[in-house]
């Protein structure tokens, strides 16, 4: 893939890949739209909710974005278990290139961490959060059982369909605990349907800068 590091709106980096003409964040805020989708919709929600102990599982970790803000923004008290596939990781340069923990490098040594640890070997950055990194295509993984909190962000669902299916939806949806939930920026017609057929009850909230909508399915 032909990657190239921009800057979106709010002064935070994405990647736009010239291959599939798709950037992997919001070009109106990559920072803010992680933020609003997969931190307050998904990870506050979950806690308020009173659960002290989360597993998500984070389906394209991407540029480590997600799993950074997630460290940062979680409840002290809560324990998280941390999952993330990726078929194509960042190269060094690339990684090295992205702005999230700002001109006073905060926390500059967990970003490191996510980006240079080894793959399939879980990694305990504090007695309350553990992550793990799983090299491999969504298209034939199965997730493991026990998850509460899906954050779905793979590419957009009109430049890879195939990975917005009711197959994929289904092994998602079993792998949920009861009460679990799955957040995504996408709220297209297909994928609507698809969660609902695959067993999800749908909310439909009101999206980042640049989308009228999001959905938080429930199972």
């Amino acid at each position: 893939m032909k990657r190239k590091i921009i800057l979106s709106e709010d002064g935070s980096s994405t990647i736009y890949v010239e291959d599939l003409g798709e950037h992997y964040h919001s070009v109106f805020g990559a920072k803010a739209e992680s933020e609003h989708v997969f931190i307050h919709a998904g990870l506050r929600y979950l806690e308020q909710k009173a659960y002290k102990k989360i597993d998500i599982l984070e389906v394209g970790l991407g540029t480590g974005l997600n799993l950074y803000l997630s460290y940062i923004h979680k409840n002290p008290s809560t324990r998280i278990n941390y999952l993330a596939i990726e078929k194509y990781p960042l190269i060094e340069t690339e990684w090295k290139a992205l702005n999230y923990t700002g001109s006073e490098n905060t926390h500059l040594d967990l970003f490191s961490e996510i980006h240079n640890s080894e793959w399939n070997i879980p990694i305990k950055t504090e007695e309350n959060f553990q992550f793990l990194k799983i090299r491999t295509d969504l298209k034939t993984y199965m997730p493991p059982h026990g998850l509460d909190l899906i954050y779905f962000d793979a590419f957009a669902p009109d430049v890879q369909p195939e990975l917005w299916s009711k197959d994929i939806f289904s092994r998602i949806y079993e792998s949920l605990n009861h009460g679990g939930i799955l957040v995504t920026y996408s709220a297209k017609g297909f994928v609507k349907r698809n969660l609902q057929e695959s067993g999800f009850s749908l909310e439909k909230l009101p999206g980042p800068k640049g989308k009228r909508h999001m959905l938080r399915a429930l199972k």
